[in-house]
């Protein structure tokens, strides 16, 4: 057994032993409250640079397959799980959770107390941590700085570097029934497969592309997607929005696509104080009064008060839906242009599938548009 330490920034130090890689690693210590999904939490790209705490104290039953990645690879920064599984159990298992992570250098910790520690994190906040092991497990201090050296969430500029490097298209199931831009700000795998199960071609494009980029695929609508950071940095994927925003093409966003069309129509954003990471969180459409439960995961949210509307460039806009839990605005809808986005994971995986009926409110908007 290795000895490890999870050690945050105010000075609190757990410890358990190695899981996974052994070293150092640095990151926003999170938790996240599913019971199930860890594979698709490993490999969200919106959890880059993030160590993720699960409060499920059981963790890596059923191993790691080669289907259920949401990426290409594993994003957080490093892992922390009370009870890990001796010996995974599934028929599609093909090796363990810990030999996963150490193939893939994540620095993990294990055998400590998540409960308490996910008390703290409630009651602190999320904050800068780092996960130490072998040679890198030093005296507290020693570690507490380093800690304190790195980089904070606040003002981190990270789509950039899960965006895809080159532009892809996932064809539609069927017959195709539209064309669909979707901006890569750190897209899991399940949602091109959502719409393509539409009708819909999926044309991934990097952050980086241009409005005529966007314009070449002939799109009947433009996707934000999910990813990880700070939204006051993307001024170019708000400058795009606005574009087609002014163009009334028909656009759909999800999680940090949604901060980032509010922050389009004049909104600010803010930091949460440990943010929502789950697939059990309720959500209320303040128009019908119906509760989805949804899957979520971002620390930072749109400013306003639930069902607020307000005036904007392009026109009257209302503040959709929200949390029941702490009142965070979870959604956005234009009246005047068609655009529309919510704070949540509609394609859930994993996680409940009350969501996914919006990949259809996006086609009826698009066809409307026709």
């Amino acid at each position: 057994m290795t000895n490890a330490a999870l050690v945050l920034e105010d000075g609190r130090v757990f410890r358990g032993e190695a899981y996974g890689a052994t070293g150092v690693s640095l990151g926003e210590v999170v938790f996240s409250t599913a019971m199930t999904g860890y594979q698709e939490t490993l490999t969200d790209p919106s959890y880059h640079r993030q160590i993720v705490v699960q409060t499920a104290p059981q963790i890596g039953n059923t191993g790691w397959n080669d289907e259920d990645d949401e990426s290409s690879k594993i994003w957080v920064a490093g892992y922390v799980v009370r009870d890990p599984a001796r010996t995974p159990s599934n028929w599609r298992s093909k090796r363990g959770l810990d030999e996963e992570l150490a193939n893939q250098g994540v620095v993990g910790i294990a055998g400590l107390d998540t409960r308490t520690l996910t008390r703290h994190i409630r009651e602190q906040g999320a904050m800068r941590a780092g996960v130490f092991s072998g040679s890198d497990l030093t005296d507290d201090a020693s570690m507490v700085e380093q800690v304190k050296a790195s980089a904070q969430m606040v003002g981190a500029n990270l789509a950039v570097d899960v965006t895809t490097d080159k532009p892809y298209v996932v064809e539609a199931i069927g017959e195709k029934k539209f064309t669909v831009a979707a901006l890569d700000l750190g897209i899991k795998s399940n949602t091109p497969r959502m719409m393509a199960a539409r009708g819909i071609e999926v044309h991934v494009l990097p952050l980086t592309s241009t409005f005529e980029d966007i314009l070449k695929v002939s799109p009947d609508g433009l996707f934000l997607s999910n990813g990880p950071g700070d939204p006051a940095t993307q001024d170019h994927a708000i400058a795009l929005t606005r574009e087609a925003l002014g163009r009334k093409l028909p656009l759909f966003g999800i999680c940090f696509g949604n901060q980032i069309l509010g922050r389009a129509v004049g909104r600010g954003t803010y930091k949460m104080r440990y943010g929502h990471r789950g697939i059990n969180i309720p959500v209320i459409d303040v128009t019908t009064g119906k509760v989805a439960i949804t899957s979520q995961n971002h620390g930072f949210a749109l400013e306003g008060t639930p069902g607020e509307e307000f005036s904007s460039e392009f026109g009257r806009a209302v503040l959709s839906h929200y949390c029941p839990n702490d009142g965070t605005v979870e959604g956005v809808r234009l009246l005047d242009a068609p655009a529309f986005s919510v704070q949540y994971h509609p394609e859930a995986a994993a996680g409940p599938h009350d969501a996914a009926p919006l990949f259809d409110d996006f086609v009826t908007m698009m066809n409307e548009a026709r």
